[in-house]
Formats: C-alpha cells, sequence, structure tokens
C-alpha cells in the first residue's frame, strides 16, 4: 500500500495558497485492507474513506470510462493493480494532476508545475471531454485563480466549447450546477466564471437569463459600458469588492434581469425592468433549486434597486412604505444587505467604480430613526385595534421626515 496526497493540496502547495483540504490517494490496497485499519468507507460511487484520526478522505487509485451520458455515466475501476500514473490521468486540469508522496517528492507526470508557471489552466488528455461538469469546473477555477493572473489554455477552451455544443450540459442536475455557481461566489473574481461560459456557449445553455442580457442597451448617459450583460458581470465584480456574502453577491448579478424583456423599440430605455424581473427570478431560483434566503433577496434587490437609487427624491412615507415592504422590521440585517446590492450596482459602471453611495447611508439613518419609535407609548396613549398601527407608521414617517430635514443631501442629488 502507498499513499500519496494528491490534487488541490498539492497544487495549492506549490502556488503558495492556504491548503483547505487534503485528500489522498492510495495505490495497492483494497476495500477490506482499509477497514482493517480502521478508515471507514463514505463513498457511494467509488471507494471513498475517512481517516479514523485526521478526517482526512482517502480515495483507492482507479480509472474511469465513459459508459453513458453526462457527468455521472463512467464505470469506475477501484482495484489494487491500478497504478498512480493511471488515477492521475483521469484528472481534469495538469495543476490537479500532481501527486506527493511521503518524502515530499512531486510526482508531475502531466506537466502541472509547468503550467503553473506559466499560469495555465490546461486539461490533461482529451477524456476531460467526456465530463460536462468540466466546463464549470474550469470555468470556476479561471475566477478562483483569476487574480494570479491565469488563463485558460486556447485548446481546452475549444474543448470545453465542445462539450457546451454537443448537448451534454443538458446531463449536468440542477444541484450541481448550483453547487458550482455557490462555490464560485466565493471567489475574489466570479464575474469571469460567468464571462468563461459564455465564451464557450456554456452560458445559454445553463442561465440563459443571465445570457439574454447581453446585447441589450442600456443609456450611455447613466451606463458608459451600454451592455446589459457586461454591467451585469460588473456588478458582480464589485459586489466581491465589498461584501463576502454569497447571497448579496447573487441579488448584484441578476438585479437586472427584467432588462431582457423590455421590447426592443423601448431600448435603451427599461421602464419597470425590477418589477418585470421577479417573475425570472423565481423561474431561475426554481429550476436551480437555489436556497430561499438567496432567492427573496434578489427579489428584494430587483423589486427595489430602482428605489434605493432614488432616495433622496423619496417622500418619507414612500421610504417607511418600502420599509414595510420588505418587512425591514423583522429582518433588519436585510438593510445593509439590500444597500449593498445597490451599491454594487451603481458602482458596476465603466467610469463609476470609485464613485461614492451616499443613498446607503441616507437610508441606513431613515431605517434607524424609524426603528426607535417606542410602540409602547403609542399602548400608553390609549389606542387600539387598527389605529395601533396608524400611529406607529405616522411615528415611523416623522421620523424619517426629520432625517430628511436634517440630512445634507448631496448637490448632484438635488
Amino acid at each position: 500500500m502507498e499513499i500519496y496526497l494528491v490534487g488541490g493540496a498539492v497544487r495549492d502547495q506549490l502556488l503558495k495558497q492556504t491548503v483547505k483540504d487534503k485528500d489522498y490517494v492510495v495505490v495497492g490496497a483494497s476495500v477490506e485492507q482499509m477497514l482493517s485499519q480502521g478508515f471507514r468507507q463514505v463513498g457511494k460511487d467509488f471507494p471513498v474513506f475517512l481517516h479514523p484520526k485526521t478526517q482526512h478522505e482517502y480515495a483507492l487509485a482507479r480509472t474511469e470510462r465513459k459508459t453513458g451520458s453526462g457527468y455521472g455515466g463512467f464505470s469506475v475501476y477501484a482495484k489494487d493493480d491500478v497504478t498512480l500514473a493511471q488515477d492521475l490521468l483521469r484528472r481534469d486540469l495538469t495543476i490537479n494532476a500532481m501527486a506527493q508522496d511521503a518524502r515530499g517528492k512531486i510526482i508531475d507526470p502531466h506537466g502541472g508545475q509547468r503550467d503553473i508557471q506559466q499560469k495555465q489552466l490546461r486539461h490533461v488528455s482529451d477524456a476531460f471531454a467526456e465530463d460536462p461538469l468540466r466546463v464549470l469546473r474550469v470555468a470556476r477555477f479561471a475566477a478562483r485563480f483569476h487574480h494570479l493572473g491565469f488563463s485558460i489554455a486556447p485548446e481546452t477552451l475549444l474543448l470545453m466549447k465542445q462539450i457546451s455544443q454537443s448537448g451534454e450540459l443538458s446531463a449536468l442536475t440542477p444541484e450541481r450546477i448550483w453547487l458550482e455557481i455557490d462555490k464560485t461566489l466565493a471567489a475574489d473574481n466570479p464575474q469571469v466564471f460567468f464571462d468563461v461560459l459564455r465564451q464557450v456557449d456554456a452560458l445559454k445553455e445553463l442561465l440563459p437569463e443571465i445570457d439574454n442580457l447581453f446585447g441589450v442597451p442600456q443609456p450611455e448617459k447613466w451606463h458608459p459600458e451600454i451592455d446589459s450583460g457586461i454591467h451585469t458581470l460588473m456588478v458582480l465584480q464589485q459586489s466581491a469588492r465589498i461584501t463576502q456574502n454569497k447571497a448579496i453577491r447573487f441579488g448584484a448579478l441578476v438585479h437586472d434581469l427584467g432588462k431582457a424583456l423590455s421590447p426592443p423599440e423601448h431600448w435603451p430605455k427599461h421602464h419597470g425592468h425590477g418589477q418585470k424581473g421577479l417573475g425570472v427570478i423565481k423561474q431561475l431560483c426554481q429550476r436551480l433549486r437555489i436556497p430561499n434566503d438567496f432567492r427573496d433577496l434578489a427579489l428584494l434587490g430587483s423589486d427595489q434597486h430602482q428605489n434605493v437609487h432614488n432616495a433622496f427624491t423619496l417622500k418619507a412615507n414612500t421610504i417607511i412604505n418600502i420599509f414595510d415592504k420588505a418587512d425591514f422590521w423583522r429582518k433588519p440585517e436585510r438593510v445593509q444587505q439590500l444597500l449593498l446590492i445597490c451599491e454594487a450596482d451603481s458602482k458596476g459602471r465603466t467610469g463609476f467604480e470609485e464613485t461614492s453611495y451616499p443613498q446607503a447611508d441616507y437610508l441606513q439613518q431613515c431605517f434607524n430613526a424609524a426603528s426607535q419609535v417606542d410602540i409602547k407609548a403609542i399602548l400608553n396613549a390609549g389606542f387600539k385595534g387598527a389605529e395601533i398601527r396608524k400611529q406607529l407608521t405616522l411615528a415611523r414617517i416623522n421620523e424619517v421626515e426629520r432625517i430628511k430635514q436634517s440630512y445634507d443631501i448631496p448637490k448632484a442629488s438635488n
């Protein structure tokens, strides 16, 4: 039995990145041998075990043979005669196809170290094209390592496009697609993922709601980048600059989906696009089984981002109506989440990347003041039934009006 550290841990060591998970491959062993040494089997499709003390994953060396469609259409062979070289050959990218033995020696049969030096994401073999999930995985790696200067090798991009055009992407389950998107939303440059998918014709297959935005113009005065799709990726990029929260980043990604529904004869204007996008967001979230908290914040962002941008022109009672509709009183954390989506939207425009967004501070102050209204005083004054709610709303409106009168509204917003 020989044990090797493999995959991401070896890659990240060489990249001088923090190693989060350590995976090992075991050569020359059987399931029975692993179990006899106290390992606990957890793999369903092929033998994967957890170490009895460290809980690290140990997988038996294996080969795979394409037997059907999709990323699950493989026959796995994991006996004790499978070699390390055979196991590494089935992996996706050269930088993920390296191993390290107990003495620290790197086994690198496919040029992973060379591609790390050249900052290239390159497929190991033509078997890459057998697994459609690799289109999403490589796009995710492109986003994850974008800040290090990595790009996808041209021949790998070509294979990814061939997979997209083959129809194999349709075999991917909603859960697996969302898992890759969810992981991507944690990256420093998540917009790269969606840009790569578009380059290889996968975005229109997997996320047509986003792909439909490309080619839809916006008013140049407010959007020098003009294209709604480009703007969307810029907004996502800005959201990653200002928050680690993945739900906020998702809300930034889908805030403008309604623009794809604007009649071409009305372009570049998009009246009511925030409300038009609500049904699209619901359909997208239902199709990919996106978590409810992501969906609900995304709907709020689409519905209210125009109002937030126009905050300084809104009447006090309109602001309270927005707070009521968004249920901020029970979910006060939503205030900042919505404001961050809107700030990313404002900064996700060519030339506006470093512009301040005073609407966020203003509305946060309005909410803080309105939240201080004491319902006990209303009850002590003798109000009952529906009058209690009416008086509470009036008191909150008065607090917002007080902020509105005292707030130093920027001249550009007057």
